[in-house]
C-alpha cells in the first residue's frame, strides 16, 4: 500500500467505498464523483501507478481488468445498450488519482 494513495486506503478499508464486485486482485465501486448514470472504477489491488507504469509481469491482470468491467457492465445492466471503458493517464490525461484505475461509463440515453 502506498500511504498517500486514496485507493489504496479504499481497498484497506481505511475509507469507505461503495463495492459492486471485489476478488483479491481486482474490485469494483462506485465513483464518488459520477459523470454517467452507471460510473464503476475497476481497481487492481496491486499498486501501479500510471498505465505508464504497467510492466510485461502485469500483462494477466490487465487482462482480468478488462474481463471483470465486462462482466460488470452486464451486472450494473448497461452492457447492451452500450458503455465506455477509459484509462486517464497521467495529469494532462485526467488521471487525478495515481493508482492504475478503469472507468466504466454507461446509462446514456440517446446517445
Amino acid at each position: 500500500m502506498v500511504q498517500d494513495c486514496v485507493f489504496c486506503k479504499i481497498l484497506a478499508g481505511e475509507l469507505p467505498a461503495d463495492f459492486v464486485f471485489r476478488n483479491g486482485r481486482i474490485a469494483v465501486f462506485k465513483d464518488i464523483r459520477p459523470h454517467a448514470p452507471v460510473h464503476l472504477l475497476v481497481v487492481p489491488e496491486k499498486h501501479i501507478r500510471s498505465v505508464n507504469d504497467i510492466r510485461p509481469e502485469d500483462g494477466n491482470l490487465l487482462a482480468e481488468m478488462l474481463f471483470v468491467a465486462k462482466e460488470t457492465a452486464k451486472t450494473a445492466g448497461v452492457a447492451e445498450s452500450g458503455y465506455k471503458l477509459l484509462f486517464n493517464v497521467e495529469r494532462g490525461g485526467g488521471q487525478v488519482i495515481f493508482h492504475l484505475h478503469l472507468h466504466i461509463l454507461g446509462g446514456f440515453q440517446g446517445i
